[in-house]
């Protein structure tokens, strides 16, 4: 499931949406709610990974636009609505509560997709959201949201991943292996189905921090390599 590619179509597909215009989307499904990021230059909010390598740091969202003239970005990120609804920051934030004053067994389980290129997501996996705190930017408060990423990546089948045998691939590292492999499978040429693959497995001494253990493969190809390794 980590690191699959989808084009926007697929992307809202997947989630049975017509479109994916909010970065936020609390229990856009029943079992779990949606983020999208992205680290390009010209991203609107600053979003990272963390040196663990398994935690994302997410900023919240602004004030929405209400004028050509207004500008977002010197108001502080708003909890709650002028009418005292819950905005999507309240929500990710009520959950954060709940979780931490244990009124609820689990933390909210968060699916996080990246863009890439324009029109090219990448599925980082399943993330718990574990935390948030409020941040002064030098203009405004704004909320910085933890998601680390969840043992459980497969929500059909319940299954868990070893998370001390997982790293995340940083977006620096996808965009060349993007452009290097031309956007298909390095060994079939398919633009299918495709995901970034480590060459040597994380568990068998393989790393995320360079371009030259990351490649593009589809599923079929993939497969194909996990039968062969033992």
């Amino acid at each position: 499931m980590l690191d699959q590619i989808y084009s926007y179509r697929e992307m809202c597909d997947i989630e049975n949406v017509q479109t994916l215009q909010r970065g936020m989307n609390f229990r856009m499904n029943p079992r779990y709610s949606v983020i999208l990021m992205s680290r390009r230059s010209n991203a609107p909010y600053s979003d990272r990974i963390l040196e663990d390598s398994i935690t994302i740091e997410y900023e919240g969202h602004d004030e929405p636009k209400t004028s050509y003239e207004m500008n977002p970005k010197v108001f502080d990120q708003p909890s709650k609505t002028k009418n005292g609804a819950l905005t999507q920051n309240g929500k990710f934030i009520d959950a954060v509560e709940q979780y931490k004053t244990k009124k609820r067994p689990l933390a909210e389980l968060v699916k996080v997709y990246e863009k890439i290129f324009p029109g090219v997501w990448s599925l980082k996996g399943l993330f718990d959201l574990i935390d948030y705190q409020v941040k002064h930017d030098g203009k405004r408060n704004v909320y910085i949201f933890y998601l680390k990423l969840s043992s459980k990546q497969n929500i059909e089948t319940n299954s868990h991943i070893d998370l001390t045998h997982t790293r995340l691939i940083s977006s620096e590292i996808k965009k060349e292996v993007w452009k290097r492999d031309g956007g298909k499978c390095v060994i079939c040429g398919s633009t299918k189905n495709l995901h970034f693959d480590h060459d040597l497995p994380f568990s068998k001494g393989g790393t995320s921090l360079t371009v030259k253990n990351i490649r593009l493969l589809c599923v079929k190809c993939n497969l194909e390599k996990s039968d062969k390794i033992e």
